[in-house]
């Protein structure tokens, strides 16, 4: 399979369950290796720099938020925290703000609502600023009205921050809405491609 993102673009991925849509994500931020070719990016082999490195300019936002126990800053704040990074409160509470999430960082995520935790799953990866972002199924799960605000979210995010994003949806009016490419997936291979 070859298959080219460009910088600044959105490439929707969609495909029936099981095509290898999130696998694909995975190999992307190296959470899995490639049992045979070569993941690439900025024109360097995926397993040539450190895995915490690579994941510093990518970032997954995975299927159905997985957050960590705790508060929603000790979540967005969880990757600089591993690292022993200084923490920034303000770019916390900025964030936060901008997901539409004010006040929430003492909040329990065990005390959020479907749409609320994807929020800040979205948000975490924001606080190290990515240059690419990978999102697994981001409304998945999610009511008609939260999908859309969350959806509304992505959209503003893309347009002002410009990240390049990969898109993995089961629901191809999404994939038309949000991405300037669609990719259809099938066993694991690219079986077509083109603009929505």
């Amino acid at each position: 399979m070859d298959l080219r993102v460009h910088e600044g673009e959105v490439v929707a991925v969609i495909g029936s369950s099981g095509a290898g849509k999130s696998p694909s994500l995975r190999l992307l931020d190296r959470l899995d290796e490639p049992t045979g070719g070569t993941v690439y990016f900025d024109g360097v082999g995926c397993r040539e720099p450190d895995p915490q490195e690579l994941r510093q300019r990518v970032c997954l936002v995975p299927q159905g938020a997985a957050l960590r126990p705790g508060t929603v800053f000790e979540n967005v704040t969880v990757s600089p925290r591993l690292r022993g990074d200084p923490l920034d409160e303000g770019r916390v509470t900025a964030l936060l703000d901008r997901v539409d999430l004010p006040g929430y960082g003492d909040r329990d995520v065990d005390d959020l609502s479907g749409g609320e935790r994807q929020r800040v799953a979205v948000a975490r990866p924001l606080y190290v600023d990515p240059e690419v972002l990978l999102l697994d199924e981001p409304t998945a799960h999610l009511d008609e009205e939260t999908e859309a605000r969350v959806e509304d979210l992505l959209t503003d995010l893309i347009r002002e921050d410009g990240p390049t994003c990969v898109l993995v949806t089961h629901d191809a009016a999404q994939a038309e809405r949000l991405g300037d490419r669609v990719v259809e997936f099938e066993a694991g291979r690219v079986v077509d491609r083109g603009t929505p």
